[in-house]
């Protein structure tokens, strides 16, 4: 599958990188000197410390080519008491740090934005036990999600978060997004799966909170504010995550709708006729599906005629013939009401594979573009795609080259709204879709991040979804968990 395999070292093309630092002024903080260099070789051993060039190169990089930064060092601990002495040492050096787990972010969070030292959890990716009484996994934040899924399977058990970067982000970056994915209507957001962790805070005082208790109410939850804090208030360094057992009665069903109210009315009636073993809610436009089959090869659709929408219904269960039977009548009674144009249910593995591949595969398809935009976004369902016939209506006189697209997560009114155009028009684009797009989102009272977070993209935009007062406390934080602002500068908050 081409989803499974997408890691950002199959991008190869390069488009015009975006660098946060152009009219941006660097902080005061130290820069790294020789005896840094030998200090840290001292600290966690010379082989975890890298500095010739390929190695500054992959990790000064975001995987989409559109951030780049300038660090001099990449530091790998193997432990959080390696960890812990780092810190200890750039914050009483006022040095900058940037954690970086799989780098396949889409915000620019994992990058430098200067020369600030990389702190890669590659080499922190145990996994650490598992209570299958308990349904609880403890693993180092550096561990890949598809590990701990192929892990977890043997054990008959499910990660509570599926993201088409899967084969290479790391469970402490995606918790410290606080990612979303394809199933949240199903195991809800992440940070509802968290039940421990250790963490360590800018100035090296560990935090442990690695309990794997369901109730514990005492007092403030402090990994909460750590979760879907981009690594700006501490670094995630061990996690204990609530897993769900892996449920064999898996089903999937595809229609094709005429309008996006026949698109809302289908996935209402899913909520109520498949309620209890509803997994996934998804859609995308026939726009896409031409961009999958015109851009990766051996791509298919799944109907001979074309329609304006398709959306997947995915249904997990204990019972396989309780749940199919449900499903047949689902399909029967959408038909029925006109909801849907035409349906099919998939036939086994294969059939479901391809179906799922040619939704996962539309953000590969979108890099083979010549420029690309992309917004994260969340709104109430019967908004969703107003916004992308907006963009598309504001560009055709001015940018009739440019292509919209829109698919997403209709579980949870997750929109992501994709521009394509020439590299000749990319100036002409963003000035016609920025900031309307935000500012769209923020008169339908909705997030201008619905699951990839700030990171050093979206920080003049954060007042756009966040009332002032809120922001105010924000910094005041910040400044609690990290006085030097060492931590993951410029992102989030954009003078920090």
């Amino acid at each position: 599958m081409l989803a499974r395999n997408f890691l950002h070292r199959a991008i190869s093309t390069v488009r015009g990188v975006r660098m946060l630092s152009d009219g941006l002024a660097r902080m005061d903080f130290s820069k790294i000197e020789e005896h840094d260099i030998n200090t840290f070789k001292e600290l966690i051993g010379e082989t975890s410390v890298l500095t010739h060039n390929d190695a500054l190169e992959f990790h000064n990089n975001d995987w989409m080519k559109q951030y780049r930064g300038n660090s001099r060092v990449v530091l790998k601990p193997k432990s959080t008491s390696e960890v812990a002495n780092i810190l200890k040492h750039c914050n009483s050096r006022r040095l900058a740090v940037v954690p970086q787990g799989g780098n396949t972010g889409l915000v620019g969070g994992s990058v430098p934005v200067f020369d600030e030292v990389v702190l890669s959890l590659s080499s922190m990716n145990k996994i650490l036990s598992l209570d299958e009484y308990n349904g609880v996994v403890q693993c180092e934040a550096g561990c890949i999600l598809q590990t701990l899924e192929e892990y977890l399977a043997k054990h008959g058990f499910v990660v509570p978060l599926d993201l088409g970067s899967r084969g290479s982000c790391q469970l402490g970056g995606n918790v410290s997004t606080n990612a979303g994915g394809l199933r949240l209507i199903r195991f809800g957001p992440l940070r509802a799966s968290v039940l421990g962790m250790e963490a360590v805070m800018a100035d090296g005082t560990v935090l442990d909170s690695l309990k794997t208790l369901r109730k514990d109410n005492t007092g403030y939850d402090i990994k909460q504010l750590l979760i879907g804090s981009e690594g700006t208030l501490g670094i995630i360094t061990k996690l204990a995550i609530s897993v769900p057992r892996k449920l064999h009665s898996v089903n999937l069903a595809m229609f094709a709708c005429e309008s996006f109210q026949e698109v809302m009315d289908t996935v209402a009636a899913a909520k109520d006729k498949l309620a209890e073993i509803v997994s996934a809610i998804e859609f995308y436009d026939y726009q896409c599906s031409e961009l999958v089959v015109r851009n990766l090869p051996g791509m298919s659709k799944a109907f001979e005629s074309n329609f304006p929408f398709y959306v997947l219904v995915e249904t997990t269960g204990s019972e396989e013939g309780h749940d199919k039977e449900k499903l047949d009548k689902f399909l029967d009674y959408t038909m029925e009401q006109q909801f849907v144009r035409d349906g099919i249910i998939a036939q086994g593995g294969i059939q479901m594979r391809k179906i799922w591949e040619m939704r996962e595969n539309i953000p590969l398809a979108l890099t083979k573009e010549a420029e690309v935009f992309k917004y994260d976004l969340s709104v109430p369902i019967f908004e969703m795609y107003n916004l992308v016939e907006n963009v598309r209506t504001r560009l055709k006189y001015r940018c009739p080259h440019a292509a919209v697209y829109g698919y997403g997560h209709l579980g949870d009114g997750n929109l992501h709204l994709n521009v394509t155009c020439p590299k000749a028009d990319k100036q002409t684009v963003l000035h016609m879709i920025e900031p309307f797009v935000y500012e769209w989102t923020a008169e339908k009272r909705g997030s201008i991040s619905a699951e990839h977070g700030i990171g050093q993209m979206k920080t003049s935009k954060l007042h756009m979804s966040k009332a002032p007062e809120l922001i105010a406390l924000m910094r005041q934080i910040k400044r609690v968990f990290d006085p030097n602002g060492i931590l993951n500068p410029y992102k989030v908050l954009a003078d920090q």
